[in-house]
């Protein structure tokens, strides 16, 4: 059966007459999430207590959920867990793989990358010494670079400026062959693309949840860790939930079996709740559906808006395949135009220095919105209804 859009759409309490297209950064709140949250806190904090850990099975949250996941990312099922932040999760990927990695010591991205990603190698690096370093090309120069130095491929699968696609199996496969690691981020692919995590050959896998996976602000992060890699990674934050038998108090760390290992600290048992009942959401969803319902919307909106904004300029792919699921278009005043569509209803974002970016989930957005988007985007331009002091002021998030 084809996957059904209204009934995805039923499931969120999106306020009345927003047309909601930065679920690529912040991912909007299921109806059902609030009464499963406040299940957890008065049915199992309030009346459990700590035997919670056991009777609620908080213990279990993180592996339980991340096989939630991993249907969503095209990975095995076994071997992605929830945990800590994104960053937290980059720093662990990284770590590992360049320790499988004696001999080499650049860790390869590109300048589009997502900046804490790379702040995370940048550190990693300064930690370790020994001449590791951080080498960033332009995002179509990667494959060129890939050469016998590299110990890691760091990408983001989707780049969070301007949605451009990396091919991963493609990208993998080279860094394969200079005997390279690849790790992929996919916070903006996750829940959004048809990602293949495992038949695309990525060794590391990261994410976070509070985008198009809607778990709420500050969600956990996942990682995934392929299976011919899953009992030899050595974790580098050798957490207490991590180890083999946590609750045996052993003053040695040994790393736990699999996936277990990349576990680090106390489970937020309050946002492992939110998402795992977010993720009902995705009950009978098909992702090619899902991919296919995104290239739809995304067309749309391109189509729609160079026919009646040219002033504005198109920074994302027109190849399908080389897109995400969000749209971006750059223009001198981005910034005071996006609120300007804000204050009218039509919530995206801004990323500097001058792009207006758009975010597609088909999960709750259809043509209709698209259409009425572009309108008063139109509307918008056309009478310079941006240029008005309130519209330039920045504030703290963009």
């Amino acid at each position: 059966m084809p996957t059904d859009f209204a009934r995805t759409r039923a499931q969120f309490d999106l306020p009345e007459g927003v047309i909601y297209l930065d679920g690529n950064s912040l991912g909007p709140l299921p109806r059902n999430v609030a009464a499963r949250v406040g299940q957890a806190i008065s049915d199992e904090w309030g009346k459990l207590l700590i035997t919670g850990w056991n009777k609620a099975g908080w213990m279990a949250l993180p592996t339980r959920i991340g096989d939630r996941i991993a249907r969503l990312i095209g990975a095995e099922p076994g071997h992605v867990v929830m945990g800590d932040t994104l960053s937290i999760k980059v720093y662990q990927a990284l770590a590992s793989s360049l320790q499988m990695r004696p001999g080499k010591t650049v860790i390869l991205s590109d300048t589009g990358n997502f900046p804490s990603d790379l702040y995370m190698a940048e550190g990693l690096c300064r930690t370790l010494g020994q001449g590791y370093t951080l080498k960033t090309v332009a995002p179509e120069a990667v494959e060129a670079a890939l050469d016998d130095s590299v110990a890691v491929l760091m990408l983001t699968e989707v780049d969070y400026r301007t949605g451009r696609r990396h091919d991963m199996p493609a990208l993998t496969a080279k860094a394969h062959e200079v005997g390279a690691l690849a790790v992929w981020d996919l916070a903006h692919s996750a829940g959004a693309t048809d990602v293949q995590v495992g038949p695309g050959g990525a060794d590391f896998a990261v994410g976070c949840t509070y985008k198009y996976l809607n778990s709420g602000p500050g969600g956990p992060a996942f990682i995934y860790v392929a299976p011919r890699h899953a009992e030899v990674a050595r974790p580098a934050l050798s957490g207490w939930l991590g180890h083999e038998a946590p609750f045996a108090f052993d003053l040695d760390y040994r790393p736990g079996r699999g996936i277990e290992r990349m576990r680090v600290g106390t489970p937020p048992v309050l946002q492992l709740a939110a998402l795992d009942a977010a993720l009902d959401v995705w009950d009978g969803v098909e992702i090619a559906d899902l991919r296919a319902r995104s290239l739809e919307l995304t067309e749309a909106f391109i189509a729609g808006v160079e026919a009646a904004c040219p002033t504005l300029t198109l920074s994302t792919p027109r190849d399908p395949a080389r897109r995400g699921s969000q749209v971006s278009f750059r223009h001198p005043e981005g910034y005071a135009i996006m609120q300007a569509l804000i204050a009218r209803g039509v919530i995206g974002d801004f990323r500097a220095p001058d792009t207006l970016r758009f975010g597609f989930t088909p999960l709750f957005i259809g043509l209709d919105e698209v259409r009425r988007a572009v309108e008063i985007l139109a509307e918008i331009m056309a009478g310079d209804a941006w240029d008005r002091p309130e519209f330039k002021i920045r504030a703290a998030v963009t």
